[in-house]
C-alpha cells in the first residue's frame, strides 16, 4: 500500500465512521477496488479507528470533560457518574464478542463484498424503520420528532450495546445500528447520537491497547505498509472524522437518516453485483 492509497482509505474511514453507512464496509470496498493486500490491513484498520476516536474526543471534548469532572471530583452519585456507568454497561456485549469471538470475527474481513453488501442492506432497513417509527411517534404526540422520546436507560444501554456488538461485521454500520436501535427503543434523537459516539471510545481504544500489547509480546507483526502511508492514512482519518462527527450530530437533529438508508441500499446492491461479476 502506498501513501496515496492510504490517504484514500483514511478519508473513507474518517467520513464513514460517524455517518451511518459502515466504515468497515467501505474500507472493504475501498481495499477491493484499490487491490491492496487484505492480510496487511487489519492493524492499519485498527489504527484508522483509533484516529477517528481521537476526532470524537476533540469534537465532544466539552461533554467528555464534564463527564470526567462530574465522575472524579465528587464521591456522591450524580448524573455524570450514572452516564459513565451506562456507557460502561453498554460495552459488555462488544467486550464478550471481542474476548471470546475475536478470531471468528476477523475471518469475515477480507472475505469479499457479498457479506458487505448484505450487511449494508440490513443497515438500510434499520435506518429506514427507525426513521419511520420516530416520525410516526411524533405525529401521534403532535411534537417535533427530535424532541420525542426519553433519555438512555439501563435497558436501552444494554440493547444499544448489543447492536454495537453485532455491528462488528463489515457492512453493518456501528453508528447506524446503535442510533437506529436507540430510536427503536424510544430514545431521543440527540441523546442517542451523543451516546452512540461516546460509547465507541472504550472498545476501540481497548482493542488498540490489546493490539499494541500483542506487538510488544511478539504475538502480532507490525503493519507492513510503511510509516509514511500509516501516518498519512491516520491523519486523513482524524481530520475527516472531526468534520463527519459534527455533521452527523446535525444530521440526526434534522431527521435525515432516510437519505443514508437509500445510500446503503444502493451501495449494498452494487457490492453484491460486484461480488458476482468481478
Amino acid at each position: 500500500m502506498n501513501w496515496f492509497e492510504a490517504l484514500i482509505l483514511g478519508i473513507v474511514q474518517g467520513l464513514t465512521e460517524f455517518l451511518p453507512v459502515s466504515s468497515s464496509g467501505h474500507l472493504e470496498i475501498g481495499q477491493a477496488l484499490l487491490g491492496t493486500a487484505s492480510e496487511e490491513n487489519l492493524m492499519f484498520t485498527v489504527l484508522l479507528h483509533v484516529a477517528t476516536v481521537l476526532s470524537t474526543i476533540v469534537v465532544l471534548r466539552r461533554e467528555i470533560g464534564q463527564l470526567f469532572k462530574g465522575t472524579f471530583t465528587t464521591t456522591r452519585w450524580n448524573d455524570d457518574k450514572q452516564y459513565v456507568a451506562l456507557l460502561l454497561f453498554s460495552c459488555i456485549p462488544v467486550f464478550i464478542v471481542g474476548v471470546f469471538f475475536k478470531d471468528e470475527v476477523e475471518q469475515f474481513f477480507g472475505s469479499g463484498l457479498l457479506l458487505v453488501g448484505i450487511c449494508l442492506l440490513v443497515t438500510a432497513c434499520m435506518l429506514a424503520l427507525s426513521e419511520y417509527l420516530t416520525k410516526r411517534r411524533a405525529l401521534q404526540t403532535a411534537a417535533n420528532s427530535s424532541a420525542v422520546g426519553h433519555e438512555v436507560t439501563w435497558k436501552d444501554s444494554l440493547i444499544i450495546g448489543c447492536a454495537q456488538a453485532v455491528a462488528v461485521l463489515p457492512g453493518l454500520s456501528r453508528s447506524g445500528m446503535t442510533i437506529a436501535t436507540g430510536l427503536l427503543c424510544g430514545v431521543k434523537k440527540e441523546s442517542v447520537a451523543r451516546f452512540s459516539f461516546l460509547m465507541v471510545l472504550i472498545p476501540v481504544l481497548g482493542d488498540a491497547l490489546l493490539e499494541s500489547l500483542d506487538l510488544l509480546l511478539g504475538k502480532a507483526t507490525a503493519p507492513a505498509i510503511g510509516w509514511l502511508p500509516l501516518t498519512v492514512g491516520c491523519l486523513a482519518a482524524f481530520l475527516t472524522g472531526c468534520a463527519a462527527c459534527r455533521w452527523m450530530l446535525a444530521i440526526v437533529r434534522r431527521q435525515k437518516l432516510t437519505y443514508f438508508a437509500v445510500y446503503c441500499l444502493l451501495v449494498g446492491i452494487l457490492s453484491i453485483v460486484y461480488h458476482f461479476v468481478a
